[in-house]
């Protein structure tokens, strides 16, 4: 199957986005991925691999990855100054190591260190279907702004490993309707919203990733209901995951 890996900032609607994902195609409430209703804590501790289910039974040739969230480097004090700096959230050597297909479910990412080759879940040889054929930075757009830069540039040292792999990346840009009032009220007008095209700059500028490749959308989250708005654009953002990693794949059969 294909695999996507999601990752982004801690709070960034990870989790929520594969729920939202899952529910867009079963077509009812759906819990697939355990979410932290309280913003700005990392829920996920370990990497999970996620299979969607279709309506009709089984399941579909793609997989998401979920991993940690990133969080900003925290300041040591040391002799009454903040010299040092700790790690925090999951480390960006994991990351990579997630695109190689280095990592096997359930690994329990460590903030203070990166997964090490004797580690009972490193794969010293993975195969084609354990590695990442598309990578989705999951970005709020209600906070874009407060984003640490350490966070930003953790972000842009894993795209930068997925570029020199080939792997393509998008930007799913969660959040939209805490970002502008205007599509809070009316999802429709999401793609005429000024806002919202500015929000999608900004994080097309931040990532270094084209305007073409970002993605706003709406995650479920107080709905219990379906809701064809939302659906629509969870849908478009897939397809075109799915699109490109197919691409990638091709890519490396050809060069094979």
């Amino acid at each position: 199957p294909y695999g996507f890996l999601l990752y982004g900032p801690v709070g960034a609607g990870k989790s929520c986005f594969i729920n939202s994902v899952q529910r867009a195609l079963l077509g009812r409430n759906v819990i697939l991925a355990l979410e932290s209703s309280t913003s700005g804590v990392t829920f996920t501790v370990s990497i999970k691999t996620h299979k969607l289910k279709k309506r009709e039974g089984g399941h579909y040739p793609f997989v998401f990855r979920d991993v940690m969230g990133l969080e900003p480097d925290k300041s040591k004090q040391c002799e009454g100054e903040y010299k040092e700096r700790q790690s925090a959230g999951i480390q960006t050597e994991d990351i990579i190591k997630v695109l190689e297909g280095h990592i096997l479910d359930d690994y329990k990412f460590n903030p203070q260190a990166p997964i090490t080759e004797d580690d009972p879940k490193y794969k010293q040889c993975p195969e084609p279907c354990d590695k990442i054929h598309c990578l989705v930075s999951i970005v709020p757009a209600d906070a874009i702004s407060r984003i640490d830069q350490n966070v930003i540039e953790k972000m842009n040292a894993v795209r930068k490993k997925a570029s020199e792999l080939n792997i393509p990346q998008i930007i799913v840009l969660t959040k939209v309707d805490l970002a502008c009032k205007i599509v809070s009220r009316d999802l429709k007008k999401l793609y005429y919203s000024r806002k919202i095209r500015e929000k999608m700059k900004d994080s097309s500028k931040k990532l270094e990733i084209s305007m073409q490749c970002v993605y706003p959308v709406k995650n479920y989250h107080e709905e219990i209901t379906e809701d064809s708005d939302i659906d629509v654009i969870i849908l478009m953002a897939l397809r075109d995951i799915i699109y490109f990693a197919s691409d990638h794949v091709d890519r490396v059969c050809e060069e094979k």
